[in-house]
């Protein structure tokens, strides 16, 4: 998931670290999974394996109907097995053999949800639940047709990292438990059903769709998508879906994906799921992101025209090895996900556009990790790569800490070992873990035997236990410089003492570089200085919302008031959580500014998803 830049075997696993195998094989031979504090499931007891939903959405109602049949693996002794569900409606549930079958709801405990306990009996190889979402499932953003690009139709899409798949499909909903699915979708003719599975190009006659994901994946990534919606093909297995009035230009915006996808693969090792295809989403979609195996669900606002925002894709793409093909087993472990991700994301950047351009990314990574570390405090526990998620939201587990202090492990590890050395450890990982799901320590063990050896002073150079159990930034945290920053940084000098704007060398600029200029403008610039910077480079009407977003927290600062329709246009129209966070907060600095975030808020809300409303809702006091 890209929460940030925006931004994460029937999973059973004593893993069999040093050899690879068949997804199939993989997934039969764990048989214990770790303690997830955030799922009601027992797997060591009853485990779920295959999945075949068969569900009907109904956007009148705002609900999603039908049937999850389970096929189960079971201890000897067991008696029931534990389903995690939120919001659910359960009619029935039944044996594989149509038999009823007893169950029972526990209370209801916050973000958690409820404990769904089907008695087994001997031999229970399936169970078949049937059920009703309800309209507030946090999963599912319904979208009426003005909120849409095309007004026309309504819009639907779920996002279930991290414990929100359960308020759609009743499941063991833990990134430790792993397990393939067919699905059969119903959704009125006019529109189109998408999964995280072999998806179709164009629209059924019926509205009827199927789908298969023949890989074993956790909850967390079972995705659905229903609209009226278009595709491009991009390359031999790559392509785009959009509404049809953004297809052209989403389409523009990705062509080189192909050209990610090959140095992905000449980097670690093939691409081991069919096809690779992007939907770019409406805009209340709360994350730059996310990873869903097959089809990456992506914000609309990394559409700026100029490719220059597509190092998303590339990290959405990267996921598709650290997360999907080896994933966090727990929450508490997320780093293990985003970390990798983020490395890999760039040097895929660093193979398409050369290090110069990499290393911008390296840095503005690192500056908005200061920033973190500084907010939450050097000693916060939070700073810590292995969480401690207990009793909590494993949503808090998000921050730049998985994504830019894992980045900083594995750059510190390359760095100490050599590039060849470390991408060679990396290949073989993603080849012998894949589609199982990996603990810290279980990663720290075969980082020892398989990098580390017998090398103690390479192990001390690391120094890897400080990086993941200690909170801040070791003293052995990578530096990080930019060449074409430099530049960025002798004009804004030149401008801070006097040179006009006209005068700046700026054209060759790329998003990154306005960025960095934007980010370090004075704290201390008066009305006439932002007129000026804003009639010459034209901040406030820029159609880039990473641009946007920067700006507008320089215009709250400074209270330049030419830039408040723009800034609320953009509040109301946008969800990304990424900039909505920062925005809010500065707004509410002060007593004016708070009123106006309340009162822009109102207005946004409803087409805010619940991970949005949720974070903003308690910055907000609603």
């Amino acid at each position: 998931m890209n929460n940030l830049r925006f931004l994460s075997g029937a999973c059973v696993i004593t893993l069999a670290l040093f050899t690879a195998c068949t997804p199939r094989q993989k997934q039969e031979n764990n048989t214990n999974t770790p303690m997830d504090v955030h799922s009601f499931a027992r797997p060591s007891e009853a485990v779920v394996k295959h999945l075949d939903l068969n569900i009907s959405v109904n956007f009148g109602n705002k609900i999603i109907s039908g049937t999850a049949a389970w096929e189960i693996e079971t201890s000897g002794d067991a008696r029931e097995i534990i389903f995690d569900t939120q919001g659910l409606e359960i009619e029935k549930v039944t044996y594989g053999n149509g038999d009823p079958a007893e169950f029972s709801l526990g209370g209801e405990e916050p973000f958690l949800g409820q404990a769904l306990s089907v008695q087994l009996e001997n031999g229970t190889k399936k169970v078949i639940i049937h059920y009703v979402t309800s309209p507030q499932a946090a999963a599912l953003q319904w979208l009426d047709p003005q909120q849409t690009a095309g007004k026309e139709y309504p819009y639907l899409f779920t996002q279930s990292q991290a414990i929100l798949a359960r308020s759609w499909i009743p499941c063991q909903d833990s990134p430790g438990i792993r397990f393939s699915y067919t699905a059969k979708v119903q959704v009125p003719r006019e529109l189109i059903a998408l999964m995280s599975a072999e998806n179709p190009t164009e629209k059924s006659a019926d509205g009827s769709y199927s789908f298969r994901q023949e890989n074993p994946i956790p909850s967390y990534l079972m995705a659905l998508a229903v609209g009226d919606i278009r595709f491009r093909s991009l390359g031999r297995n790559t392509g785009v879906y959009a509404e049809p009035s953004m297809i052209e230009a989403c389409a523009k915006e990705f062509a080189g994906m192909q050209d990610m996808m090959d140095a992905a693969e000449a980097l670690y090792g093939k691409y081991r799921w069919g096809r690779y295809d992007v939907i770019v989403l409406p805009p209340s979609f709360p994350f730059g992101g996310m990873e869903n195996p097959e089809l990456t669900f992506a914000t609309p606002t990394i559409i700026a025209g100029d490719r220059s925002l597509v190092s998303l894709v590339a990290h959405e793409l990267a996921h598709s090895w650290s997360g999907n093909l080896v994933t966090n087993a727990t929450w508490d472990d997320f780093w293990l996900n985003e970390g990798f991700t983020v490395y890999f994301e760039r040097r895929i950047m660093e193979a398409i556009e050369g290090r110069p351009y990499a290393d911008m990314l390296a840095l503005i990574g690192f500056q908005d990790l200061q920033n973190t570390i500084q907010r939450l405090g050097e000693n916060h526990p939070d700073t810590r790569l292995m969480l401690d998620l207990k009793g909590r939201n494993p949503d808090d587990g998000v921050s730049d800490i998985a994504y830019e202090k894992g980045f900083c492990l594995l750059r510190t590890i390359e760095e100490a070992a050599g590039r060849e050395r470390f991408d060679a450890f990396l290949k073989q990982y993603f080849n012998s873990q894949a589609f199982s799901s990996v603990t810290t320590k279980e990663f720290l063990d075969y980082y020892r035997k398989e990098l580390i050896g017998g090398d103690s002073a390479l192990a001390q150079q690391i120094n890897i236990r400080q990086w993941i159990y200690e909170p801040g930034l070791p003293p052995n945290h990578p530096e990080f410089t930019s060449e074409r920053f430099a530049a960025v940084d002798e004009a804004l000098a030149a401008w801070k003492n006097g040179t006009t704007t006209a005068s700046l060398q700026t054209s060759s600029w790329s998003t990154h570089e306005w960025l960095h200029f934007i980010r370090h403008l004075p704290e201390d610039m008066n009305q006439e200085q932002m007129e000026e910077l804003d009639k010459a480079f034209q901040f406030t009407g820029s159609g880039n919302s990473e641009l946007l977003a920067a700006w507008f927290l320089h215009t709250i600062r400074h209270r330049y008031e030419p830039a408040y329709p723009a800034l609320e246009k953009f509040l109301v129209n946008v969800g990304r959580r990424k900039f909505l966070t920062p925005l809010y907060t500065e707004l509410i600095k002060t007593p004016e500014g708070k009123q106006m975030a309340k009162s822009i808020y109102a207005k946004a809300r409803p087409n805010y998803h619940f991970v949005s409303r949720q974070t903003m809702d308690e910055l907000l006091g609603q």
